[in-house]
């Protein structure tokens, strides 16, 4: 094979990573494949910005149509993020007989099912490692390097702008509202942060990843979501006291016929491996039946990590055109026939470990009371904190409970809520310990 002409949509951060990564390692890419790949074509609707990897004139376009409808192109990487366009190029690429590469996890967690359905009926392929963990190669470790195991547990931080906010929180004490504007001015974190800090970013990631991990289509819509909007500096301070870091977590399980897929704050032990892992870096642990505990680490986002994903991507489909296959590897790691609908755990009945913080009034049998609500729901306390000091016109009164059923909290919190000693709702965060960290499928 002489060559695969590569069509770019999308000439923002990314675009101007995979450009790069292309530019600088052709020849390491071209003694590994055996054949170059080349840049074709770049479509942004934007060609005036200055750009930090530039572009010769000639191979800029502002209409996507001319990569589309290019007969000479084989690989079309779709740049632009979001659902529409970007849903239909995709579309039409497959059916006019192109391979895809994409980065956008949202298009995936919301059509994903769709897309790789239609990908599969028009003879193409879709690669999409730069969606989940950047430039950690997490989705290539389940497809091929886990695919000897049964694989029961992802855990683990997906999103860098929600680390970095809870990394600054933790270690200089800010306010939540003063750490995302420091990501911001970093960069971070977008002028929009809400797909970071509401947990809908990591959410998507889960869903993929599980997807590849359990066997099952994506559902997204079954992933239940927490962010880190109303986690405070004083609960991050208790969370020290206990031996605990906070971390964003997204959690997947295959346990008793069942998966756990959330995404919520989570105090962790501070001995944990994940408590280590600061600012705006990802981190992922898998258990496997075979390989037992692993963890991925580095950058989940950036121009340059995730540019290299993506042209890992277009290497491995390059690769499967001079050998002339498609799909060798499924997409989701499993055959499309073997995929199971394996259902959704209720929130409300996923048992864990509890931390409580509660806002009372500073007078004789407030404990009591509290502890007598949680006691008729079988919720056990594991150890108390109780400071002298008021804060807002209460005294905390911080909990960490034994293993409960989520059910059972929320039934005893509406009550301890409605208490007249009580001021204000009760600050709740779930903890994983490094004795739950995963746990064995059936």
């Amino acid at each position: 094979m002489e060559s695969v002409r590569v069509g770019l949509i999308g000439w923002g951060t990314v675009g101007c990573g995979v450009i790069r990564v292309l530019e600088e390692n052709a020849s390491v890419i071209r003694a590994r494949l055996g054949f170059p790949l080349e840049l074709a074509r770049v479509a942004d609707l934007d060609l005036e910005t200055p750009r930090p990897v530039p572009v010769a004139r000639e191979k800029l376009t502002q209409n996507a149509r001319e990569i589309l409808e290019d007969p000479g192109i084989q690989i079309v990487v779709e740049l632009i993020g979001g659902l529409e366009p970007a849903r239909s190029f995709i579309l039409e690429a497959l059916e006019r007989g192109k391979h895809v590469v994409t980065a956008n996890k949202a298009l995936l967690a919301h059509h994903g099912n769709e897309l790789f359905e239609h990908a599969e009926r028009h003879g193409g392929s879709i690669g999409f490692e730069a969606s989940v963990a950047g430039g950690i190669p997490l989705l290539k470790s389940l497809r091929e390097g886990l695919a000897g195991n049964k694989v029961d547990t992802i855990f683990g931080i997906l999103n860098g702008t929600g680390n970095y906010i809870l990394t600054r929180m933790t270690e200089e004490g800010l306010a939540f509202a003063d750490a995302l504007r420091e990501a911001q001015e970093k960069g971070y974190a977008e002028a929009d942060p809400t797909l970071d800090v509401d947990g809908i970013d990591t959410a998507h990631k889960l869903a993929i990843a599980g997807a590849m991990a359990f066997g099952t289509p994506i559902r997204f819509d079954q992933v239940y979501v927490e962010g880190i909007r109303q986690i405070d500096p004083l609960d991050v301070q208790f969370a020290t006291e206990f031996g605990y870091q906070l971390k964003l977590l997204a959690i997947g399980r295959h346990v008793n016929g069942q998966l756990e897929m959330r995404v919520h704050p989570t105090l962790i032990p501070s001995s944990h491996v994940l408590a280590s892992v600061r600012g705006a870096y990802n981190a992922v642990h898998l258990h496997g039946n075979a390989v037992g505990s692993i963890m991925l680490y580095g950058l989940g986002a950036g121009m340059m990590p995730t540019g290299s994903a993506v042209v890992a991507d277009i290497m491995d489909i390059a690769r499967d055109l001079a050998s002339g296959v498609v799909n060798r590897v499924p997409p989701l790691s499993f055959l499309p026939e073997n995929t199971q609908d394996i259902p959704i755990r209720p929130m409300e009945d996923v048992t864990t470990k509890y931390y409580f913080r509660f806002s009372a009034v500073d007078r004789p049998g407030v404990l009591s009371k509290i502890s007598g609500i949680l006691g008729e729901n079988a919720i056990s306390i594991a150890a108390v904190i109780q400071k002298g000091r008021e804060v807002e016109g209460a005294v905390p009164i911080v909990m960490l409970t034994h293993e409960a059923q989520e059910r059972a909290v929320r039934k005893s919190l509406e009550a301890i809520d409605r208490l007249d000693i009580v001021r204000g709702p009760t600050r709740i965060i779930r903890i994983e310990d490094s004795e739950n960290s995963h746990v064995e499928r059936e």
